[in-house]
């Protein structure tokens, strides 16, 4: 049971890490797992978007910072104790790292989560990410040549693609080695079978700008070391910014 004071949970505390606990209990459960009476070591890898709530909510709050409450307040708000808030709340003894590489934060949190298994620096492990945007009704300024889409809509791999707009999630997976996974007779959605992690440096046209080489590699690394042909492979899912591309 998790309990919070009605001052810390709705007020004070970072609305990403108490939805990233809830969605954390919720992943543990659907797995069929009771952090409270499972004997394995569980990890937490994950990473959280920018902190909006603190921003726009807490910091103008001179009186709430100042007060006896503000030390809490910067724990419940800072990126740094996303994941070891879960590790405390549920009780989970293995390593607990807050991961953040940008838009790849999620799955370099699972890559990494992977070799932990493998490495036996636990049995089991939460993955994930979530960044939720405080302003939920605001909008953005269209800047030509930005990020940000003119009209509002994200067209990925589209000849009409013109930008990409903010959003909202949360992700978590529980997993597993997957011969235990069978041993304990668990419910398997899918199995990993490599992963891979590389930067692109500076061979790009600007810092935020993908690199073709770059991806290319660390997509032959990941297929070398599944051992897999990259024909074998029939669904992609892809990071999709729907930005425009160069003619």
């Amino acid at each position: 049971r998790i309990e919070f004071s009605g001052r810390e949970f709705a007020l004070a505390m970072d609305p990403q890490q108490r939805i990233f606990l809830e969605c954390a209990w919720e992943a543990l459960e659907n797995a069929g797992y009771d952090c409270q009476r499972c004997g394995d070591r569980m990890g937490v890898y994950a990473g959280v978007g920018l902190n909006q709530y603190w921003v726009f909510q807490i910091a103008p709050d001179r009186q709430l910072l100042e007060s006896a409450a503000g030390y809490q307040t910067v724990i419940g708000n800072e990126k740094d104790f996303l994941t070891t808030r879960v590790s405390y709340q549920l009780d989970l003894k293995g390593p607990s790292l807050d991961i953040q590489t940008a838009c790849s934060t999620s799955l370099v949190a699972t890559s990494l989560a992977c070799q932990s298994l493998l490495s036996y620096q636990c049995d089991m492990a939460l993955a994930g990410g979530i960044t939720i945007h405080a302003l939920q009704k605001s909008g953005y300024f269209y800047q030509e040549g930005g990020i940000l889409s003119p009209d509002g809509h994200c067209r990925a791999f589209d000849a009409k693609a013109q930008g990409t707009v903010p959003g909202s999630g949360v992700g978590i997976v529980v997993l597993k080695r997957l011969e235990d996974a069978l041993a304990d007779g668990d419910c398997i959605l899918a199995v990993i079978k490599s992963s891979a992690i590389n930067n692109d440096g500076s061979m790009k046209v600007g810092y935020t700008a993908p690199s073709v080489e770059g991806q290319a590699e660390v997509i032959a690394e990941a297929l070398a070391l599944a051992g897999i042909e990259a024909d074998s492979i029939s669904y992609v899912e892809t990071h999709g910014t729907g930005t425009r591309a160069n003619s």
